[in-house]
């Protein structure tokens, strides 16, 4: 089934300008040849202030550059959530592994986002996690839950923990991860976030919960969000994700590789979400159970079950339960 549609819109930045229309949308949407981006404004696709684009037209600065895409045929995805915690004012849901959290990277419809839409009109994810991470996400119902709930993100009074599957055997039982996260090039996008000297302040705290010589299993707490933060950090520290195909050790993309951020196969889990309700004040904690793929034989009961080396990062699309264990007391 097709989607409906959808208007991309910029606006014409200094930088730009001086530049064909061509040239700089196929420089900045890599995710598109020069001749698939001429075929579309051959095709009246692309408008410039309001009239049909050339591919030849100089941009200036504060023109409106807009894309008419038509109506597309997204990627399969698991499309169920189940809902945590419901108010007036927040939503809490639990995302499966390979749903996208918000629109973009071709998707627009198979989201998280639309899907909640579809029952509770109006909400506003405000945070995301990566296509390959599920977990918990909250929303905002309304507009004192979205002023509330950013302002208390901004000054820190959002917790929130994930458990994950790392490589290799961890020396140390907790210690924090302090690596700066900008962009650094990438071969399809331009860019992508990664480990980066120029990058902004990025702190990431880590438990060990097992660990084994081929794979160690991980308590994490991150003190700031910035994007793919806890696989470039892990990564960075020298045990990237199990099955991340895109952060190698040093946090930075793996050389000569081709893969995408949403691109998944690791095992990475929002455990954990702590917050003041942005109507009382009071602190307000939403869990979700971790996948099989990531409890320790002694959780899951099956004290004859394999070791966690033998974990598979397969892609379970069965959103998680409302019922989880609390994380040890180190984060």
């Amino acid at each position: 089934m097709y989607n409906r549609g959808f208007t991309y819109e910029e606006q014409v930045g200094p930088a730009t300008a001086g530049r064909s229309v061509l040239e700089h949308l196929a420089e900045r949407y890599r995710h598109s040849t020069a001749a698939e981006w001429e075929r579309r404004i051959r095709a009246g696709e692309v408008r410039l202030d309001g009239t049909n684009a050339s591919s030849g037209d100089r941009l200036r600065a504060g023109q409106r550059l807009i894309w008419h895409r038509p109506p597309w045929r997204e990627p399969a995805v698991p499309l169920g959530f189940a809902i945590l915690y419901a108010d007036a004012d927040v939503l809490a849901v639990a995302k499966p592994r390979g749903l996208p959290t918000l629109p973009g990277g071709g998707f627009l419809t198979h989201t998280l986002l639309w899907a909640v839409r579809r029952r509770f009109s109006g909400a506003v994810a405000v945070h995301r996690l990566g296509r390959g991470t599920s977990g918990v996400v909250l929303f905002a119902r309304s507009e004192r839950a979205r002023r509330g709930l950013a302002g208390a993100w901004r000054v820190g009074q959002v917790t929130r923990t994930y458990r994950g599957l790392v490589e290799g055997r961890l020396a140390r039982r907790c210690f924090a991860i302090d690596v700066p996260i900008g962009p650094v090039a990438h071969p399809l996008l331009g860019t992508v976030h990664a480990a980066s000297a120029d990058g902004r302040p990025a702190r990431t705290l880590v438990r060990t919960v097992r660990s084994e010589d081929r794979a160690s299993l991980v308590a994490i707490r991150i003190d700031t969000g910035r994007p793919h933060q806890i696989r470039i950090h892990l990564a960075a520290a020298g045990h990237p994700l199990v099955g991340d195909p895109l952060y190698d050790r040093g946090g930075l993309p793996r050389a000569g590789g081709q893969a995408l951020p949403g691109d998944g196969g690791y095992l990475l889990h929002a455990e954990r979400v702590v917050f003041p309700h942005p109507a009382s004040g009071r602190r307000t904690a939403v869990a979700c159970a971790v996948p099989p793929e990531l409890r320790l034989p002694s959780v899951r009961g099956d004290h004859s079950a394999q070791p966690i080396t033998a974990f598979t990062s397969r892609n379970s699309s069965k959103p998680c339960s409302p019922h989880s264990r609390p994380l040890p007391d180190c984060l």
